[in-house]
């Protein structure tokens, strides 16, 4: 009834369980924007960015504040500690931007606003809005109206950016010649506008027996409205809008432009909530788009730009066949090792009720079937094996001797349940340092843990209760007369002749004890040796289907300019093979935080119809080669991730970033800073977010000329921004939506510094006093975008590796850079993102796995009630690492925390195999034995039993080690490391530990050896009598 329930319970939470495609290890992120149209990235970052800054900044529990100050827009991204829940944080984060209300310009659009997300984090699915009919303001109208709002609704989904909004307005143009002749002033019309054209609330006529509500025709509608709005009037006629400019309906900025692959188009990209399950949001998002598509105007098609969903998919399938396959594998190896059909159906259900019974627990914690936890599985495959393995052995060995099958599985679950449990406990230490890891790495990996840590106990349970009771069921003795067959027969000489060519090495092993228990030094030293100089990675670069780029043309380039190279760019990646379609947006805004830089997402094809040359890295390799022939701009690409670390997007893939108070003193070293790195051999695309200084018109005003004619500052700024900033002077509102009416001179009043010339200002007299009259103007240089971290300006420099170079070696060679600059003190620098990430898995490499060999000894020592005993079981584990540490070195892969999560694994597969041997030999001893006949006969005995764990072990990493495909680069290390391990352990432990074996007998003397390691059983008896 157990097995029966075990098994449904597992199947029922199997299909309940979340898909995804990593263990989700966010933090709460929240984006914060303000827009102050017109103004420059300066006053942005000072005015707006600032005192956000200093009252964000105060919020408890925030471990990271960035900012970036573009011309007409602000966003600041904070990020929490994990304690600290999203909802925790916007309520606080709230409460900040109220506090800075007061100190914020007046002229705000909006009161800044946040969305709990993560500005830097790749959206999950992209849509491209486009049509051949209608204008796409009109689009854009639609999408802002009725998608925007549908799909942020959708359960699951954070927030939907627009990029290349075109966001319809009125757009009233002046002819600032005919403004002035009428002796009118900017400043007039746009007083004249908010007169003219208002939706106020009216109030009601309340009589005795009726009421009436009051309306009037107090709001201009249309663009003929807005044409005849009277101005002023003079000589006793009306000067309308008409007579000084002409009205259009256009975007709210000119700056901005978005394509679907070579058509213009409306990008919206659907960002996921913290904590959301991707499969399950984009599945309901997906099946909200027919609904919207109906109710868009037939000549508007919304395309799936990109899904990623589709790779965490086939990523999460391909580890499923993996799961699998390597139980068919398995069992497949206990039947070539046992040659007895029924006693090869016991392990194997044994095996399928461990794994399946895991589920139950993996549902009951939240986990989801990722490509860790699947992983994790595969690998316990290779584990709870061997508990219905060697008990069944023990069983068979009992019939075998002319037990009753019933009396044969008592006894032998008697005799080794004990065994069992001890090899099963000192298996789960291995993971205690894993459950107790901090950090994104921690967290990610504590699911890890724990699938394996409940895997293994449920084996344990299984092998206890169930296994027994099949064998009891379905093994039987061999009848005398019963003959093998030649299957069988062939495996019996293959298995006798191996067992006779390690009984002949391991004669001579003992003969030479010395030279055995040299080489074990030397494998000791080889591995430490190896650990220290083998290249270091974080996390394996994945090839998720999605290429995420930057695009930056020079500082001073037009809309128009910037436009024309992106879509060049475009139509040279559509020609790719392997890219299926392209979005790409440029402008600043909120996904982009420069005028100068355009975003673009590459959605590549299948795998299976890439072609050989078709990964994410060779791609990006051949696309970077197509677009030098370029000119005028620079294509920055780097694969999309699953994990985010960070809340800063960047153009290359690792930062490292310079804080200084004094920005001339950050330009300075941030400067000589990318020029060393790009001295650098092993780094490429290194490249700063220091923003190129643009052309500045600096107006200095002549503060006596101008307070002589009445005419303040603060008429000068407010002339010259109703003149080019694009501003908002009132909306138009309707039944569905609001829309800005943008006042600014004609295009061709605006194209050249000329247009200066065109700018009056009124003077107290009434006069119209030309600008030149009181101001100066001079050419200058400024950034186009302003960065803060920390509150304090800031500079992140950022870059790519080489093929062939690892991180650990960049980061090394970045802080020997770091040294030979020679910072001054107020100059800070730290790496950020995935580097800062490495830093801190590289520093506990060493105590990870310290703390599990620390961990296994402790349990073994407890067991044994001996402190030197575990120390011949722990003599097997260097060779274990020696192999995966070759293995990672031959294929070209760094050690990264993958391929220490093998090592650690290795810990607790290797050593199991350890305890077979003492236990055995102990067992000899016992019996009267000496140390060097126990160990012999212990090795001889255990030959089979530990060649069979040891191929069943492997066989859980050879699929993960040969699997290709989606998500195949996160397996691969894993499989390297664990069957690299295995292979060289299996080779080197079964001549060492003999040896290593009687050099402790020797170290302890026979009396002592006979008592203080009895074995884990017998001691335990003793304390319990």
């Amino acid at each position: 009834m157990m097995a029966i329930a075990l098994l449904l319970g597992g199947l029922i939470a199997y299909f309940q369980l979340p898909v995804a495609s990593l263990p989700n290890v966010s933090v709460a992120t929240i984006q914060v924007t303000a827009q102050l149209p017109g103004a420059d990235a300066q006053t942005n970052a000072s005015a707006v960015a600032t005192p956000l800054e200093r009252q964000l900044g105060q919020i408890p529990g925030l471990t990271q504040m960035t900012s970036s100050s573009a011309p007409g827009f602000v966003q600041i991204a904070l990020q929490f500690a994990p304690s600290i829940t999203p909802q925790e944080a916007a309520l606080q984060v709230q409460s900040a931007i109220n506090a800075a209300q007061g100190s914020l310009p007046s002229t705000l659009v909006s009161p800044p606003t946040y969305r709990i997300t993560n500005p830097a984090e790749t959206p999950i699915l992209i849509l491209g809005l486009t049509s051949k009919t209608l204008p796409l303001t009109t689009v854009d109208d639609y999408a802002e109206s009725l998608l925007l709002g549908r799909l942020s609704q959708i359960p699951g989904v954070g927030l939907v950016t627009i990029g290349g909004q075109q966001q319809p307005a009125m757009r009233l143009e002046v002819d600032p010649t005919r403004l002035s002749a009428h002796g009118l002033t900017m400043e007039d019309l746009r007083t004249a506008l908010q007169r003219a054209t208002i939706d106020a609330a009216k109030g009601t006529i309340r009589g005795a027996r009726q009421s009436f509500g009051l309306s009037t025709n107090d709001q201009l509608d249309t663009r003929v409205d807005f044409a005849n709005m009277v101005v002023a009037w003079r000589a006793g006629a009306p000067i309308r809008m008409s007579d000084i400019g002409a009205v259009a309906i256009g975007p709210a900025s000119t700056q901005l432009a978005g394509w679907f692959d070579r058509d213009p188009a409306i990008i919206l990209n659907i960002l996921p909530a913290p904590g959301a399950n991707v499969i399950d949001t984009v599945q309901r998002v997906r099946a909200e788009l027919p609904r919207l598509q109906a109710a868009l105007p037939k000549g508007v098609s919304v395309n799936i730009v990109s899904d990623r969903t589709t790779t965490i998919r086939a990523s999460v399938a391909d580890v499923r066949t993996t799961l699998m396959l390597t139980i068919a594998l398995v069992v497949a190896t206990i039947f070539v090792f046992l040659r007895e059909p029924r006693a090869t159906i016991i392990p194997g259900v044994a095996v399928t009720l461990s794994i399946i019974g895991t589920f139950v627990v993996m549902r009951a914690l939240g986990f989801s079937l990722d490509n860790l936890s699947l992983m994790a599985l595969s690998i316990a495959v290779g584990f709870v094996v061997d508990d219905a393995v060697v008990m069944v052995e023990n069983i068979m060995r009992h019939i075998e001797d002319g037990a009753p099958p019933m009396r044969a599985a008592l006894l032998g679950a008697g005799e080794i349940g004990f065994t069992i449990l001890a090899i099963s406990i000192s298996l789960c230490a291995v993971f205690i340092p894993l459950l107790l890891m901090q950090g994104l790495v921690g967290r990610m990996f504590q699911e890890f843990a724990i699938t394996v840590v409940v895997a293994v106990l449920l084996s344990v349970v299984v092998s206890l209760t169930v296994t027994p009771m099949m064998s009891a069921w379905l093994l039987r003795a061999r009848a005398p007369d019963e003959a093998h067959g030649r299957v069988y027969l062939a495996l019996e000489r293959g298995f006798a002749g191996l067992s006779s060519l390690y009984a002949r090495g391991l004669d001579g092993v003992l003969r030479h004890q010395k030279l055995a228990l040299g080489a074990m030094a030397l494998t000791v030293l080889a591995t430490a040796l190896l650990f220290v100089t083998i290249p270091k990675g974080f996390f394996p670069t994945q090839d998720t289907g999605l290429l995420a780029g930057i695009t930056e043309a020079s500082a001073d380039i037009s809309t128009a300019g910037l436009a024309a190279r992106q879509k060049a760019l475009v139509d040279t990646i559509l020609r790719d093979p392997a890219v299926a379609s392209v979005a790409s947006y440029i402008g600043a805004g909120a996904t982009n935080p420069s005028p100068n830089q355009g975003r673009m997402f590459i959605a590549l094809k299948p795998f299976g119809h890439r072609g050989a040359d078709g990964g994410a890295q060779q791609v990006i390799a051949r696309l970077g080669r197509a677009v030098q022939g370029i000119a005028g701009i620079r294509l920055y690409l780097q694969a999309s991730q699953d994990i985010t670390i960070g809340a800063r997007a960047s153009k290359s893939q690792y930062q490292f970033t310079l804080v200084d108070a004094d920005p001339q003193e950050l330009a300075l070293w941030s400067g000589r800073a990318v020029a060393a790195f790009r001295a650098l051999p092993g780094l490429t695309d290194v490249t700063s977010d220091a923003g190129a200084s643009g052309p500045q018109l600096r107006i200095r005003i002549n503060r006596d000329a101008a307070a002589e004619l009445g005419i303040a500052a603060e008429d000068v700024d407010t002339a010259l921004y109703d003149a080019f900033g694009e501003r908002p002077a009132t909306k138009v509102f309707n039944a569905l939506n609001q829309y800005d009416v943008i006042l600014e001179v004609a295009p061709q009043f605006r194209a050249d510094p000329d247009a200066l010339n065109g700018i009056y200002l009124r003077a107290a007299s009434g006069a119209q006093v030309p600008l030149s009259q009181v101001a100066a103007v001079e050419t200058d240089a400024a950034p186009l975008v302003i960065n803060h971290q920390g509150g304090f300006p800031s500079t992140t420099i950022s870059f790519n590796l080489r093929p062939g170079v690892s991180i650990g070696t960049a980061v090394a060679a970045v802080n020997k850079v770091r040294a030979q600059l020679h910072l001054p003190v107020t100059v800070q620098s730290a790496f950020q993102g995935n580097a800062a990430a490495f830093q801190t898995a590289l520093s506990g490499q060493s105590m990870l796995i310290l703390a599990a060999l620390v961990a296994v000894y402790l349990i073994l020592g407890m067991l044994y009630e001996n402190a030197i005993l575990p120390l011949t079981i722990l003599s097997t584990l260097p060779s274990a690492g020696l192999g995966a540490l070759l293995t990672l070195l031959l294929v070209g892969r760094p050690l990264d925390v993958i391929g220490i999560i093998g090592i650690v694994l290795l810990i607790g597969i290797v050593q199991k195999n350890g305890i077979m041997l003492v236990d055995f030999a102990m067992e000899q001893q016992r019996g009267g034995a000496t140390p060097a006949e126990a160990i012999r006969t212990a090795c001889l005995e255990r030959f089979r039993p530990i060649l069979m764990t040891t191929m069943c072990a492997m066989l859980g990493g050879v699929p993960l080690m040969l699997g290709s495909g989606a998500g195949a680069e996160i397996r691969q290390p894993l499989g390297y490391a664990i069957v690299g391990g295995l292979a060289v352990s299996q080779l080197l432990t079964l001549f060492t530990t003999p040896a290593v074996y009687l050099a402790m007998a020797r170290l302890r003397g026979r009396d002592r050896a006979d008592h203080a390691a009895s074995g884990p059983k017998n001691a335990m008896m003793e304390n319990a009598q």
